[in-house]
């Protein structure tokens, strides 16, 4: 999946509060999630290395704008996800493996 030139809005769920935020496809989720007021979502390099926002897409797309972010294979296919480089596609539900 591709960046858009005309920027969507979604509807992002972060659990397991049931927290709803905007989801812009131009921004990082975790831009977005702050923007909406959660601001308690672990978070460190914000390039996709660190792995602290590691979370676990329950539901939707995201795309990646790097090569490869700091997630195996194995990984990327059972859904996990790092906010800080995922990008959205679609309304979706993320669930950081922390909480």
């Amino acid at each position: 999946m591709t960046a858009d030139n005309n920027p969507k809005i979604f509807i992002g769920r972060a659990e397991p509060e049931a927290r709803q935020f905007d989801a812009w496809s131009h921004q990082p989720l975790l831009v977005s999630m702050e923007q909406g007021g959660i601001d308690a979502w672990p978070s460190s390099c914000r390039n996709g290395t660190c792995r602290t926002c590691f979370s676990k897409l329950e539901r939707g797309q995201v795309r990646y704008e790097i090569e490869w972010p700091g997630l195996s294979a194995d990984e990327k296919e059972q859904g996990y996800v790092l906010p800080c480089v995922a990008y959205p596609c679609s309304d979706l539900v993320l669930q950081h493996e922390g909480f």
